[in-house]
Formats: structure tokens, C-alpha cells, sequence
């Protein structure tokens, strides 16, 4: 299903990059590679990205429809479905979005395609993200409206997520709230850190066991800042165990990947139906935290 927007008297975006930007709720990255892929036409013609619109100008936004040969599908695992939207149980190891060197790795968004009519050319039906090695729920909308009004959600702060992790060291005190504002970091780009200048991120959390060296908490995330719980715990001296980009380079306790999982979440549908849903631990975090819990009896 294609989009259309005319670009009317006053508006206040003139390039074609920038307009798009602006309606879709996307990157103008995003919207440039549309244009560059023939997804995005003014008046039936293919314009470049600086393109200056006029007041008459027609624009179309098509489907992004095809499928890297190359890339296999993937199946997520379905735990919660109604007319509006899917939640998944993501798995670690799976992306949200192709990234740099991933290109023939499947994705959330492969799947997403495949379930919502939203026609959004980078983000169809994703409503928000999981890091890549981080497992748990993650909701899909079946459509743009629905998309809409869950983000709506997100960004009011109405809904409440749950996560479990397993931290290095014995946190302490038991029970707090972190505030600490995050910024990205110059130094590398796809990463964050705490910085004053930055957007001011807030995180619950309660300690529910604790093993020698490591201590495993209940985290919620009040904000939802791009890493938000693995930079938290860091700059507290407590990163996420396994976790190789904010805390050591070696991953310990066997594990092939962080030790954080989106556990549960809380939220009302677009049809007004409180959705509260949760899913375990998967196997291969229960079966860390088994051994730790021997090794003390």
C-alpha cells in the first residue's frame, strides 16, 4: 500500500528529503535511501533527495516489497495477537534492523513486513527495539495507525517494561532509582555515555538474588534511551555480565551474550484492552543462573 502527500501551500519543509522526514516520522538516511532505491516519486518522477518542492507537488511513498534472495526468513516465536498488534518473544542474536556487516542476517523487521500493512520504508510496524543480543518481548503493529498510537504510548511513558539481568559485582544499595542523563558518545558514535548535555534517562531497580561476584536484579526502565540499562549499570561499576561493549572484553560465566532479558511488559491496546504479559527466561540464561544458585548449596 503506497502513500501519498501533497505538499500544499506553507508548508514548512522545501526539500523532498526533508518533507518526507517530517511526515513519516523516519530519518532523512532513511528517506534518502527510499529515494535512491526508486521508492519515492514526485509527480510520477524520480527526484533526487534536494530536490525543492512546490506548493502543487504530488508525492508518493511505495512499499518497499523486496526480498534479499540472500537473506533467509525468519519465524519469530508469537506469544500475543489481536486485530492491532503481535508481540514477539525475540530471541538473542536477532536484530531489529540490518546492520553494518549483517546484511544477510534475518531480522524483526523481515518478520514485521510480513504482518502490518504500514508502509513505512525503514521501520514498517516497529514500535520499538531490543538490542540485537538482548532477548524478550517486543511488539509489532499491524498497521500505521496502530504503530501511531502504541509509539504514542512509549513516549508517554504508559508503559511499563521489565527486564532481568545479571550484573558483575554486588550492587548496592538493594532497591533504587538511577537518574543519570545519556548523550551518545563522540568517541564512538554507536555507542552512549553518561554526559550533562545529554537526555535524562531514569531506571528502577531491585536486587532479587545475589551470588559471589555477581548480583541479578529486576530493572525498569522509566525512559527509553537507546542502551539505557547496559549504560546505567555500567557507570555504577556494575555492567551486565557478558556484555563486551560497556563492561570487560571477556565474557564470563560461558556466556555468549549479555545477560539481559525484556521479561514483561504492561500497556493498553489501541482498542482500549489492557495487555499485561510476561515470558521467562530463556534457556540458555537459566541454565547461568541454575549454576550459580548450585554452586552456593
Amino acid at each position: 500500500m503506497s502513500k501519498t502527500f501533497k505538499f500544499g501551500e506553507g508548508a514548512a519543509h522545501g526539500r523532498l528529503d526533508v518533507f518526507l522526514a517530517h511526515k513519516l516520522g523516519v530519518s532523512r538516511t532513511a528517506v534518502q535511501r527510499s529515494i535512491k532505491s526508486g521508492l519515492i516519486a514526485v509527480n510520477g518522477v524520480h527526484e533526487r533527495a534536494s530536490y525543492i518542492l512546490v506548493p502543487t507537488d504530488i508525492v508518493q511513498v511505495l512499499p518497499d516489497t523486496s526480498v534479499d534472495p540472500e537473506r533467509p526468513a525468519v519465524d519469530l516465536p508469537v506469544v500475543y495477537e489481536d486485530d492491532d498488534l503481535v508481540i514477539v518473544n525475540k530471541p538473542a542474536g536477532i536484530a531489529v534492523h540490518a546492520g553494518n556487516g549483517r546484511r544477510l542476517e534475518p531480522t524483526v523487521a523481515d518478520f514485521a513486513r510480513t504482518i502490518t500493512t504500514d508502509t513505512d520504508p525503514e521501520r514498517a510496524g516497529i514500535v520499538h527495539r531490543l538490542d540485537r543480543e538482548t532477548s524478550g518481548l517486543l511488539v509489532i503493529a499491524k498497521s500505521a495507525a496502530a504503530k501511531e498510537t502504541l509509539q504514542a504510548e512509549w513516549k508517554l511513558r504508559r508503559v511499563n517494561k521489565t527486564y532481568l539481568a545479571l550484573l558483575i559485582g554486588h550492587i548496592s544499595p538493594d532497591k533504587a532509582v538511577i537518574r543519570l542523563p545519556l548523550d551518545r558518545d563522540p568517541a564512538y558514535p554507536t555507542r552512549r555515555h553518561v554526559s550533562p548535555s545529554g537526555k535524562m534517562a531514569v531506571t528502577r531497580y531491585e536486587k532479587l538474588l545475589e551470588f559471589p561476584g555477581y548480583s541479578y536484579v529486576e530493572a525498569r526502565p522509566e525512559t527509553g534511551r537507546t542502551h539505557q540499562l547496559r549504560v546505567h549499570f555500567a557507570a555504577l561499576g556494575h555492567a551486565v555480565a557478558g556484555d563486551i561493549v560497556y563492561g570487560p572484553k571477556k565474557r564470563p560465566l560461558g556466556l555468549t551474550r549479555q545477560f539481559l532479558h525484556a521479561a514483561a511488559l504492561s500497556f493498553v491496546s489501541p482498542s482500549g484492552k489492557p495487555i499485561d504479559i510476561e515470558v521467562p527466561l530463556p534457556t540458555d540464561l537459566q541454565s547461568i543462573l541454575e549454576e550459580l544458585q548450585n554452586a552456593i548449596y
